[in-house]
């Protein structure tokens, strides 16, 4: 076993597309912080998962949106290898209920923005800090954030998700560019229709949209998808890139007429 593997923080990782992150990080070698909510029989499968393939694994639970909390939640998930090469943002949520955009509600909206971008963003302020506190790395550095297709393609039955994941979006840029100089790569993954307890509640309507040709690719994405693309990223594939987003979303986000 690698002595002195990379280390990657998965924030959201306990289910759905942060397990397949977790477990694709832990195929190319990573061993992984794991965060979220719950230590639950969901968690304790994504553990055996990272297990199976001879890697170690730390859990840093907590909410991202607990500002309040991040402070200890950074310093927990830092401590529990010594380091973290490559932090993916993923935890997030989709609106509380979907329906007309002149219906959305304060609660709605500020649930999304807080747990999908500000969360994020200011706990990625606390892991840069850190990455840049340590020095030069002998890993490729990372911080990769799943935002979704609906950074730019409007749904109008979930405006505040939409809001939010454009946020993330500018997010990346911004910090691609403050830190590039640093050696730390920032990149952005925008998921389309991905099969998760989130579009659970669409998976009829969806399934008819995707045969009538909603997407060129006509299938669903699955998490392995964003979980390959994610380790893809993080091993420095793409080292000569940083502020760009990755489309995974079947060619959703392709003007046709």
């Amino acid at each position: 076993m690698n002595t002195n593997p990379p280390i990657a923080l998965v924030t959201g990782g306990r289910r759905g597309i942060g397990r397949a992150i977790v477990w694709h990080l832990a195929d190319q070698g990573f061993d992984v912080v794991i965060n979220d909510l719950h230590d639950d029989g969901s968690l304790q499968e994504t553990i055996a998962g990272v297990e199976r393939r001879g890697r170690k694994w730390a859990l840093a639970l907590g909410d991202i949106a607990d500002l309040d909390a991040q402070d200890e939640l950074a310093a927990r998930a830092w401590s529990a290898f010594g380091r973290i090469d490559t932090l993916v943002n993923n935890a997030g949520v989709s609106v509380l209920s979907r329906g007309d955009l002149l219906d959305v509600s304060v609660e709605s909206y500020d649930r999304n923005l807080d747990i999908n971008l500000r969360g994020p963003f200011f706990f990625t302020q606390r892991i840069a800090r850190r990455m840049l506190e340590q020095g030069e790395s002998a890993h490729y550095r990372a911080i990769i954030c799943v935002s979704s297709t609906n950074a730019e393609t409007v749904a109008l039955n979930r405006g505040e998700y939409c809001i939010s994941k454009t946020g993330v979006s500018m997010m990346v840029k911004l910090f691609a560019a403050r830190l590039g100089e640093h050696g730390i790569g920032v990149h952005e993954i925008r998921p389309g229709i991905i099969r998760t307890d989130m579009t659970t509640v669409s998976a009829a309507s969806f399934d008819a949209r995707i045969r009538e040709g909603l997407t060129p690719i006509r299938r669903w994405g699955e998490p392995d998808d964003i979980g390959r693309a994610v380790a893809t990223l993080a091993v420095g594939t793409f080292s000569f890139s940083t502020g760009s987003a990755f489309e995974l979303d079947a060619g959703m986000h392709l003007n046709r007429f």
